[in-house]
């Protein structure tokens, strides 16, 4: 009798938490600047709770896979103390490295088939290149709040379970100004249920990022044929 009044009264409680619960929705343009690129993804969106301390806690381990010269997905948000994996499914070696800011590391020289591990401790953006083929990059944005979420194609967002109270929404694009990338910023009063927000805008350079190599030279032409 005990155990049946305990779990209806945790299933009661469960339910009552379940609908104080809210949504939050949304949509980010990007406008671009050239009339080749299109789309509205990989916009990371996220809500960070006004006047709270608490300790956020890492994600599940997740992956940026290395692929036909490429790591998918292009445009990855953890939170801190989240481990990303580097797996190298490439016929050929590959030598993962990040210098540009948010969280430094070189996983060296590394076969087909063998996976790398980096631990992302605080909040940033680490823009992730390979030492051997300039045409891969990647970028791990790291947000101090478990409310976040990357847009779709359409640009459309979603963020569930998210309990109410104030919070702060901003948005995050590679290749979006920064000072445009704040004014988008705003304070948001979050209730119970579906909370549908006005849509965000945000312009595209749709400009190629230049780097170095992990040495801070220019790659050299023969070390790209692999």
């Amino acid at each position: 009798m005990f155990r049946f009044h305990f779990a209806s009264v945790c299933l009661v409680l469960s339910s009552l938490l379940a609908a104080q619960e809210a949504t939050v929705r949304g949509t980010v343009n990007v406008v671009h600047r050239s009339k080749s690129e299109s789309g509205s993804g990989e916009v990371v969106v996220w809500l960070t709770p006004i006047g709270s301390h608490d300790v956020v806690s890492p994600g599940q381990t997740t992956r940026l896979l290395q692929k036909n010269k490429r790591f998918t997905p292009h445009v990855l948000a953890v939170t801190p103390g989240t481990a990303v994996e580097f797996p190298n499914q490439d016929p050929f070696f590959h030598d993962v490295f990040s210098i540009y800011h948010g969280k430094p590391f070189d996983l060296g020289l590394y076969e087909s088939g063998e996976v790398r591990k980096v631990l992302f401790t605080r909040p940033g953006v680490s823009y992730i290149f390979c030492n051997i083929h300039p045409e891969m990059s990647a970028v791990v944005v790291v947000v101090n709040t478990p409310y976040f979420t990357i847009t779709g194609g359409d640009g459309r967002f979603s963020i569930p379970r998210v309990p109410p109270g104030h919070y702060r929404l901003e948005v995050w694009h590679e290749l979006a100004e920064s000072a445009e990338l704040e004014s988008l910023a705003r304070t948001l009063q979050i209730v119970p249920g579906d909370n549908a927000q006005t849509p965000l805008e945000l312009h595209s350079s749709d400009a190629t990022r230049e780097h170095l190599n992990k040495y801070g030279e220019e790659y050299r032409s023969d070390k790209t044929k692999y």
